[in-house]
């Protein structure tokens, strides 16, 4: 069940209505049953049994762990439950087949980075199994996070739930502008990045630099948007979810764009592999920390799916941190003999500069093949494409404009490019509506609705949902 779909439309007010007429004491069953209802309706049945056995698995662990004071039983009952849940993962993911795997990945970190903290001492191993089910089951965040930890969800499931008018509309308005995001933005800048990327070998140039550009636009807005639907579930539920995105393209280095970008996710990867395989390789100095690097963006490529070019892409972002962590000693002193420490351009080279290195490495992350993408990055700058080439790209009608809201692809990208300069506004400008005078609350509201109705494409998937 998408969050975009019709059905979810009828799932989400029914489940609220139970979950809100139900006795304290049986909301949290209500939210259990619909979390397994929401997973079960993929119809996949190996899903809702892979939760409950990672569920089984990380809770009982838990528990083992947290009864015994030594260390070394501690982690062998901390190695068995990790093994067990990243081997159920991986035996998913890497054995060939056509399993849909929606979800997965992101209760397996959650259940590690549990067992983890339990281990720690960081968090208190949750003895009420209902409780520890609908942590690692709770619908808004299972198919593709936020990545939650125990400390921030556990204690707000327990909870005392009382009705919040704000927080309720609060909540359906950033699940429409998460909608809004996805059906009116992401899936029409999809329409000429899709025409360009599934065919490379007939473009150069230009079509491929703006294909490469929408790409990078379109996961954003998709990604960004399902995290706002998600988050604005939660809401309404009164409960609040980690915020996953903080303006990534404005990010002043990739060092920056990763605290900006899938925030749960790259805290996830610097908590739980790269500060220990640190720790361990401390010794070596920076050489160490690039190791560290090197694996930890290698070992997140590789989640993405076992595929040459997941792989390019994690190690760009380790090569290009590694590269940051060595330039560093010299920045300072080379802005400061430029006159750059005061320039008011430095930022926004910096910005240009970053946005450009993470769009590269995009590439590989899109292309179909590793071929595709040499292609890609070979051919990105050779203008000579012909108009031919152009006008199959759509890049023809974007540029003049023509046809607003038609369904070709040169329409679809002169809507979305158009969308793209609105979403400049940061959200927190949106989500402020709610305070304004109740013609320009309703106006918003109205236009936001319309957009949707009128612009969208249909049941569209959204990119991170096979991850």
């Amino acid at each position: 069940m998408r969050f975009n779909s019709l059905s979810y439309a009828l799932f989400l007010p029914v489940v609220y209505l139970v979950f809100h007429f139900t006795a304290d004491r049986y909301r949290r069953l209500v939210l259990l049953v619909a979390s397994y209802g929401f997973y079960a309706a993929l119809q996949a049945p190996y899903l809702p049994a892979a939760l409950f056995a990672t569920t089984c698995v990380a809770y009982g662990c838990g528990l083992r762990i947290a009864a015994i004071r030594e260390k070394a039983a501690r982690r062998r009952w901390l190695f068995l439950g990790v093994s067990a849940c990243v081997s159920l993962l991986a035996g998913m993911k890497y054995v060939p087949s056509t399993l849909l795997l929606a979800g997965v990945s992101y209760f397996t970190f959650q259940a590690v980075s549990y067992l983890v903290d339990v281990s720690r001492g960081d968090v208190e191993a949750e003895r009420r199994f209902g409780h520890f089910a609908l942590y690692m089951a709770f619908f808004p965040k299972l198919l593709q996070g936020p990545i939650e930890r125990a400390e921030t969800l556990l204690p707000q499931l327990g909870k005392r739930y009382s009705f919040d008018y704000d927080a309720v509309r609060g909540g359906m308005l950033l699940f429409t502008w998460g909608l809004f995001q996805k059906v009116v933005v992401a899936d029409r800048l999809a329409l000429y990045a899709d025409a360009v990327y599934n065919d490379v070998h007939g473009f150069s140039g230009l079509p491929l630099l703006i294909g490469t550009y929408a790409y990078a636009l379109q996961i954003y807005f998709d990604f960004s948007g399902y995290t706002d639907m998600a988050l604005g579930t939660g809401r309404i539920f009164g409960i609040e979810l980690t915020g996953n995105f903080n303006r990534p393209y404005g990010a002043v280095s990739v060092a920056d764009f990763w605290r900006r970008w899938h925030i749960s996710f790259s805290r996830w990867i610097r908590d739980y592999l790269f500060m220990p395989l640190q720790v361990k390789l401390r010794g070596w100095g920076r050489t160490g920390t690039t190791v560290a690097l090197a694996v930890t963006f290698l070992l997140s490529g590789m989640w993405h799916g076992a595929r040459w070019g997941f792989v390019a892409w994690g190690l760009m972002h380790g090569l290009f941190l590694a590269a940051a962590l060595y330039y560093r000693p010299w920045q300072k002193r080379l802005h400061g003999s430029l006159g750059l420490d005061r320039s008011r351009y430095l930022a926004g080279w910096q910005k240009f500069f970053t946005f450009h290195t993470v769009c590269l490495a995009w590439i590989f992350f899109r292309a179909d093949g590793m071929p595709d993408a040499v292609h890609v990055v070979t051919r990105l700058f050779d203008f000579r494409a012909n108009v031919l080439s152009i006008r199959e790209a759509g890049l023809e009608a974007f540029l003049s404009g023509n046809v607003l809201l038609g369904q070709g692809a040169g329409a679809g990208v002169t809507m979305a490019v158009l969308l793209t300069f609105l979403l400049l506004v940061r959200r927190e400008r949106v989500m402020a509506v709610q305070n304004e005078r109740w013609p320009v609350r309703w106006l918003t509201y109205y236009a936001l609705l319309a957009a949707i109705f009128a612009l969208r494409l249909g049941d569209t998937q959204f990119l991170y949902y096979r991850f």
